[in-house]
């Protein structure tokens, strides 16, 4: 994790500010520049899986009018509040971000697996696992 953290400036860079439009058209060319780029993580599948993400992102758009639509449906547009004692009580995923996991690999996603995605829930607020005395719980 901290590999990547250390990294970000330079993937923000070589993945133009993530801009998911652009990203999405990228051509071999701009594909084989990536792998070549050290300052980087180069890991083949997981570029092209960011171009065929980016891809598959605007598809979902395009259906439901915009992703986070698409992804609060599955929560009925509401945060779920889980009430967790201590962090061991915190799952790393549910039979929901299983159901979800499914949804975008049928849609094209990859490397969206139920862990990552109980973790987007949770960096999203969709859900709630702040333990009993986190001061954050009840805000």
């Amino acid at each position: 994790m901290i590999t990547i953290l250390n990294k970000r400036e330079n993937f923000r860079t070589a993945f133009d500010h993530f801009d998911y439009k652009k990203i999405a058209r990228y051509s071999e060319e701009k594909i084989e520049s990536l792998l070549l780029d050290s300052g980087i993580i180069r890991n083949k599948l997981k570029i092209r899986a960011t171009v065929s993400n980016a891809q598959a992102f605007i598809k979902v758009q395009e259906e439901f009018g915009s992703f986070s639509d698409y992804i609060w449906k599955f929560t009925n547009g509401k945060p779920i509040n889980n009430n967790p004692k201590t962090l061991k009580d915190v799952p790393a995923t549910t039979p929901l971000s299983d159901q979800i996991s499914k949804d975008l690999k049928k849609r094209g996603f990859k490397f969206v697996g139920s862990t990552v995605i109980y973790a987007h829930m949770q960096a999203t607020g969709m859900v709630n696992d702040h333990i009993e005395d986190c001061w954050t719980r009840n805000k």
